[in-house]
């Protein structure tokens, strides 16, 4: 899609109302649907972090960006996911969080990037985080700085593609409470990105879909 057909549509984010756990359900893996449904979380002492949904143009097409993240000891260790990170006591907010990791994620400077709106919250049971998308744009062309020790690679996904159902898959995974379970998820380039990415890309994909739907584009 033309970013400038993108632009078009920016003023309908903030009136939109959003799917939440009912967009997140589409991607969910049912072993870990009935272990949230279980959790008290008046008793839960999550960890907090913020991520960056960020749309951007790339030779004039609108494109959506996601990490590879490095290797590491750790329950997310080489999956997809959104710039972004545990919530800091300087950070003013989750927003604030989310802009700060994305510029030592990826190097993208906060003043490039507008947010538009705040997505619904999610728990990540493996890593007990609860997790605060934000959906931001930047309106020039950028260029990724990619923190080597953080990120392995960064994936340009072109929002075309990414409205396609074609990238939609079931993939045999392991996770930290089952081995072997078929997951709903998205086939991005050689990358199969499921769990709590995939829950976020579903309210997004929803949303857009929705607001297209609305405006007829």
């Amino acid at each position: 899609m033309d970013f400038q057909d993108f632009l078009r549509i920016v003023p309908y984010f903030s009136s939109v109302s959003l799917p939440g756990e009912e967009a997140h359900n589409i991607m969910v893996p049912k072993e870990r649907l009935e272990i949230t449904r279980k959790l008290n979380f008046d008793h839960i002492k999550y960890k907090k972090a913020g991520v960056m949904m960020l749309f951007y143009p790339k030779e004039g097409i609108t494109h959506l960006v996601l990490i590879v993240r490095n290797s590491y000891k750790g329950v997310h260790s080489s999956q997809i996911a959104f710039p972004g990170g545990k919530y800091e006591n300087e950070d003013a907010d989750f927003m604030q969080t989310a802009l700060r990791e994305t510029y030592e994620e990826i190097g993208i400077r906060q003043e490039k990037i507008e947010v538009l709106k705040a997505f619904t919250h999610l728990y990540i049971p493996p890593s007990n985080f609860m997790v605060y998308p934000f959906l931001g744009i930047c309106r020039e062309e950028i260029t990724f700085y990619p923190d080597p020790v953080e990120v392995a690679d960064i994936i340009e996904l072109p929002l075309t593609t990414f409205l396609s159902d074609s990238i939609l898959v079931n993939a045999e995974m392991t996770t930290s409470y089952a081995k072997s379970v078929e997951v709903p998820a998205f086939k991005i380039e050689e990358h199969i990105v499921w769990g709590a990415t995939a829950m976020m890309l579903s309210e997004l994909k929803v949303v857009l879909s929705t607001i297209f739907r609305e405006i007829g584009f």
